[in-house]
C-alpha cells in the first residue's frame, strides 16, 4: 500500500489528493512524501480468482508457501476495507481501477494485449484469434482474467484447430498466466515524493502486474492528465512497459521508503538491486525531487525480502 499526501503539507501530516488550478484546468496531483501520516487513499487487491489458481504444485513456483483458503481471505478483506472506509479513506480496488482503464482507453487494452499475447507466448496459430477474442470481453471480464489467468477450459468457444500450441494446452493449462502476487500492490509501483515507480520486478512470475498497473496510471481518467512524474522507465510517461527491461536490474516497491526531507531509503535486498538504487537516485536527483537516497545493505534471503 502506498500513502498520498497533500503537497505542501509537513512531514507526518495527513496522505491527501491534491487539486489545483494551472491554466482554467483542474489538474490532480499524486505525491508521497512520508511513511507515516493520516491515510487517504490506498489501492488494494481483493483476493480472488487469481489466487484460486494456487493449487499444492503450482504455489512454489508463484512465491507462494502454501494454498489461501480464498473466501475466507476475501471476507477477511473486505472487512478491512471498510474499516478503512469507516475511517474516511478512499480505497481504491485493482481490479476496478484496471476495468475502468480497458473501458477508458482502447490504447491500453491494445497494449496489454499485444504485449501478452503474441507469436512467442501463445504460438503464430493461436495469437490472432486469442486477440481478437479476448478484445471482445467486457471489461470487467477482461480484467479478471488479466489478473486471474485464463484456462483452455475457459474459452471453449475459441477454435484451436488451426493452432499446435492450443491443442497441446491441457484443459488446466492457462493461456493467461494467473498473477497472485497483484495482492502485494506495494511492489509493482511505488511512490516517491512526486513522482511513482513502474519497478522491474525480480521475479518472472510478476513481470506482468507492472504492466497492469502501468496502465492504469498512464490511461485511467484519475491519473491520465495528473501532474506527476515517473521516476522508472527513464522514458518518463511516454515510455512503455517492455519485458526487455526486466532481468538485469531488479526494483521492488517493499524496499523503499520516502523517510522525508528529501531522503529516501532503499533496502538492497533479494529483490532490489543496487544498479536499480542507483538508475532511481539519478531520476530523483535530476528533477530536485530528492537530495539524499540512503542504500541499506540486507543479507540476500527470503526470511529478508523487504526493508
Amino acid at each position: 500500500m502506498r500513502r498520498l499526501r497533500r503537497h505542501g503539507d509537513p512531514p507526518g501530516q495527513p496522505a491527501a489528493e491534491l487539486h489545483r488550478r494551472d491554466g482554467g484546468a483542474t489538474l490532480n496531483t499524486f505525491r508521497v512524501d512520508s511513511e507515516v501520516g493520516r491515510l487517504r487513499k490506498v489501492l488494494v487487491h481483493r483476493p480472488g480468482l487469481s489466487l484460486q489458481r494456487l493449487t499444492p504444485s503450482n504455489a512454489s513456483e508463484l512465491l507462494f508457501d502454501d494454498v489461501l483458503w480464498v473466501r475466507k481471505a476475501g471476507e477477511q478483506h473486505d472487512e478491512f476495507v471498510a474499516l478503512l472506509r469507516s475511517r474516511d479513506v478512499e480505497v481504491f480496488l485493482l481490479e476496478e481501477l484496471l476495468a475502468e482503464t480497458l473501458e477508458h482507453s482502447e490504447k491500453a487494452k491494445r497494449h496489454i494485449l499485444e504485449t501478452i499475447v503474441h507469436e512467442l507466448t501463445v504460438g503464430a496459430g493461436l495469437a490472432e484469434d486469442l486477440l481478437a477474442y479476448l478484445a471482445e470481453m467486457p471489461p470487467a471480464i477482461l480484467a479478471r482474467h488479466l489478473l486471474g489467468g485464463l484456462a483452455k477450459s475457459e474459452m471453449p468457444d475459441l477454435d484451436l484447430s488451426r493452432s499446435l500450441t492450443g491443442q497441446m494446452y491441457f484443459d488446466r493449462d492457462f493461456v493467461l498466466p494467473p498473477l497472485p502476487n497483484s495482492l502485494f500492490t506495494r511492489d509493482s509501483s511505488c511512490w516517491i515524493y512526486d513522482g511513482v515507480s513502474l519497478n522491474p520486478m525480480y521475479s518472472k512470475v510478476r513481470q506482468l502486474e507492472v504492466l497492469n498497473v502501468g496502465a492504469i496510471y498512464r490511461h485511467h481518467p484519475a491519473f491520465a492528465d495528473a501532474d506527476f512524474r515517473f521516476w522508472y522507465p527513464p522514458g518518463g510517461r511516454e515510455s512503455r512497459f517492455d519485458l526487455d527491461d526486466f532481468g538485469h536490474a531488479s526494483l521492488e516497491g517493499g524496499d523503499v521508503m520516502p523517510i522525508g526531507n528529501g531522503a529516501v531509503l532503499i533496502g538492497c535486498s533479494e529483490r532490489t538491486t543496487p544498479q536499480m538504487v542507483e538508475q532511481l537516485a539519478l531520476a530523483l536527483f535530476a528533477e530536485g525531487s530528492a537530495e539524499r537516497v540512503i542504500a541499506c545493505q540486507m543479507t540476500k534471503d527470503r526470511a529478508h525480502m523487504h526493508l
